[in-house]
């Protein structure tokens, strides 16, 4: 068990060195841990990987007691905020990709408040029509904004997208330029885009966040 954990480790910092020698400046690269044992967790962190990403709460709780012993982790949460989960999540992590709707970030704001903390937030945008995700419409995005912009505590700093299945290239290229456009326009600087079979492209159309899974830690346990 041993030897198989130090050979994960080994593995994981070369293939971390390996991302890292190919992201421009500016870029970063969030370690996406969900459905991986604390221990790759672990050994991406002795590799100097600062920042990973969850998206189940208990799950990431569970990490991070096992994690304890560690310098402070930079923990992002990029899965689908419930509304009942909101409290817990503020007080697990420093930053939220995911807030999808008005209603979703005015809970959030008024928790933040009682929490005193002041979150990171990213608000999601769906860009392509795409069943299996939720995020807001340009549009309504823009509609909402004088209000999310003033909602504090909450810290607005960029937009987060994820890609439907089957796009191709110039497709994605595309997508993420429309993305980076509208962070433009509402003045943020933080773009979370692109993952383990996009990222290329999500870094060319100005990416400042990939959330990098299996091509760091292989297949999830």
């Amino acid at each position: 068990m041993q030897h198989q954990a130090l050979a994960d480790s080994a593995a994981i910092a070369e293939r971390l060195e390996g991302l890292r020698r190919q992201l421009p400046v500016g870029t970063r690269l969030l370690a996406v841990s969900k459905g991986q044992p604390a221990e790759r967790i672990r050994g991406a962190a002795a590799a100097g990987q600062r920042s990973f990403a969850e998206s189940r709460l208990q799950e990431a709780l569970a990490k991070q007691r096992q994690l304890v012993d560690l310098p402070p982790l930079d923990w992002h949460f990029i899965g689908r905020l419930q509304a009942n989960k909101v409290r817990g999540v503020l007080r697990a992590f420093n930053t939220i990709h995911s807030l999808d709707s008005l209603d979703l970030a005015r809970r959030l704001a008024r928790i933040a408040a009682e929490e005193g903390c002041a979150p990171q937030v990213l608000f999601q945008v769906k860009l392509r029509p795409d069943p299996s995700k939720s995020g807001f419409e340009p549009g309504a995005l823009r509609q909402a904004w004088p209000e999310l912009r003033a909602l504090a505590p909450l810290r607005p700093v960029g937009l987060m997208t994820i890609a439907p299945l089957g796009l191709g290239p110039a497709q994605l290229r595309d997508l993420f330029g429309d993305c980076a456009a509208l962070a433009w326009d509402l003045g943020l600087d933080e773009l979370s885009m692109g993952m383990s079979g996009d990222w290329r492209e999500a870094v060319a159309a100005g990416s400042t966040w990939v959330r990098i899974g299996a091509a760091l830690f292989g297949p999830r346990c």
